[in-house]
């Protein structure tokens, strides 16, 4: 059964999220402050985390800088009762996955949980099953190969390491090649939620991706900034 951590110091929360994730059927572990909820993280292996930012002992932001240091790659959903761009921008470029402002339904919660293990749930496949990737259709863009049905992108064959959303976002600009997309046009394609005005988010994750495909971040050959509009992904020949 899929197990979701649950770190939040709010018992109520706690209890809300814990009855509505284990009625959408999956296993669930609890936490109320951080230093538990990073240790449970690292012994139960979880496969998604959802984490609240406020935190006793460790807050959610140190927590998700401390796994991703630690090599953990567990999605993890941010749940925040600051309604601050900033910290959204900041857990965002540490490594969550997506995040909440509160107050939230649980619900939408356990919708967003969803969306995020079905994104990754490909890339989990692939490796277990350990498929050829030249047996898959891919999408080709100068050295950058990218394979859609088993989640992986290579770069002059070496397998990049990227989030759900950076492998979302790559692939929607790779299949419209030379087209320049505004932010707010990227938001509506790529995410599945309402994060009208919030376009840094866009920016920040064309920035991870610009880290891990680029050669000069400085002087992108892929991923091009078209000044005053938004990005496009160059059209270039394998």
């Amino acid at each position: 059964m899929t197990k979701i951590l649950v770190v939040d110091d709010e018992s109520s929360i706690v209890t809300l999220l814990q009855f509505n994730i284990e009625k959408a059927g999956f296993d669930v572990v609890t936490a109320e402050d951080g230093r538990t909820g990073y240790e449970l993280a690292l012994a139960e292996k979880p496969d998604l985390i959802v984490l609240d930012l406020m935190l006793p002992e460790m807050d959610g932001i140190e927590v998700c800088k401390q796994l991703r240091q630690d090599k953990v790659e567990t999605p993890i959903l941010m749940l925040t009762a600051k309604d601050d761009e900033l910290d959204k921008i900041i857990g965002l470029e540490l490594g969550a996955d997506d995040y909440l402002t509160k107050p939230f339904s649980p619900r939408e919660v356990v919708a967003r949980i969803k969306a995020i293990l079905r994104r990754s749930a490909g890339k989990s496949a692939a490796e277990m099953d350990a498929p050829e990737p030249v047996k898959e259709k891919a999408l080709h863009v100068g050295d950058l190969k990218i394979l859609t049905e088993s989640y992986e992108v290579y770069l002059q064959d070496e397998l990049l390491d990227l989030t759900p959303k950076e492998f979302e976002l790559l692939v929607y600009l790779a299949n419209h090649r030379g087209k320049v997309f505004s932010r707010d046009q990227l938001l509506d394609a790529v995410w599945n939620y309402d994060y009208i005005g919030e376009t840094r988010i866009v920016d920040v994750h064309v920035s991870h991706l610009r880290d891990k495909i680029e050669t000069d971040t400085k002087k992108p050959q892929y991923i091009k900034t078209i000044r005053g509009f938004g990005y496009k992904m160059e059209n270039m020949k394998a």
